[in-house]
């Protein structure tokens, strides 16, 4: 079986959300799954079996499974086009806990996802987040799911998204599974910045993150009365997510380089 390392939403290496991608000759078990994204220790590792004209992909952090991923989605497409598995000109179509989610090329090498839009509903200010991270928020938001609370916090400007250092031991004692904090962008070349973090499921911060942009899209596409936006996550490696709000859809337009290829001898 092979293994990749892909560098998503990016399109100069050691930048982006680097993700593993696993083509698996056969169906494995979850545990065996688990343990080898444990052993690539990266924010996700995809997992892809091919079922006649469709894909299976699941989605695991080093700790646990997750509904939905950008960046290991768009890595995944990028495989299976550049290894040509599939024509550049063929769909691909995924079948995930999160539904059916499609990829397309577009022009210059941008990889299209068509993602469920996550609609966020105001929340009460979180004392315990504010004190984590040291800000005083515009907005907070929530989206919740069955394994926890995922909330949006807009700030003020985007050097205090920039200059976050939150306290991970403050925020393991909040109900919040993950946290996106984000504000207008400072640029004109984007039209908001976020960072992502992600305690609850093993990642303390996740560097570039396509699902947070499921739930941004449509926050700011309704506070900026625009349907096409471009974001960009401000961490350490930093990367450029495209976004095209419709409705309950949100197509998400990044580039992907790969760093490395093998195979597994297990």
């Amino acid at each position: 079986m092979k293994i990749f390392q892909v560098d998503a939403f990016t399109s100069e290496p050691f930048k982006g959300n680097p993700a593993g991608v696993c083509l698996l000759d056969h169906a494995k078990p979850d545990y065996w799954m688990q343990s080898l994204a444990a052993e690539m220790n990266l924010s996700e590792t995809a997992f892809i079996l091919r079922e006649k004209d469709i894909f299976n992909l699941r989605w695991f952090t080093p700790k646990t499974e997750v509904a939905l991923c950008g960046h290991a989605t768009l890595a995944s497409s990028h495989i299976l086009w550049e290894e040509k598995i599939l024509n550049p000109n063929e769909e691909v179509k995924f079948i995930t806990k999160s539904g059916i989610l499609k990829a397309n090329q577009g022009v210059d090498s941008w990889i299209e996802l068509d993602f469920p839009a996550r609609f966020i509903e105001p929340a009460e200010n979180q004392e315990i987040l504010n004190e984590a991270f040291s800000i005083s928020p515009s907005y907070v938001g929530r989206f919740s799911t069955p394994n926890g609370n995922l909330y949006l916090i807009e700030v003020q400007d985007e050097e205090i998204v920039k200059n976050l250092n939150p306290n991970f031991e403050l925020l393991k004692k909040s109900d919040a599974k993950a946290i996106i904090i984000t504000s207008i962008s400072n640029s004109h070349n984007y039209d908001f910045v976020s960072r992502f973090f992600a305690h609850g499921v093993g990642i303390n911060e996740d560097p570039v993150t396509g699902s947070a942009h499921c739930s941004l899209a449509p926050y700011w596409g309704r506070k900026l009365g625009k349907n096409e936006l471009i974001g960009f996550q401000v961490s350490a490696r930093t990367g450029v997510i495209g976004c095209i709000w419709s409705g309950d859809r949100v197509v998400l337009k990044g580039k992907a380089v790969t760093i490395f290829r093998g195979e597994l001898l297990i």
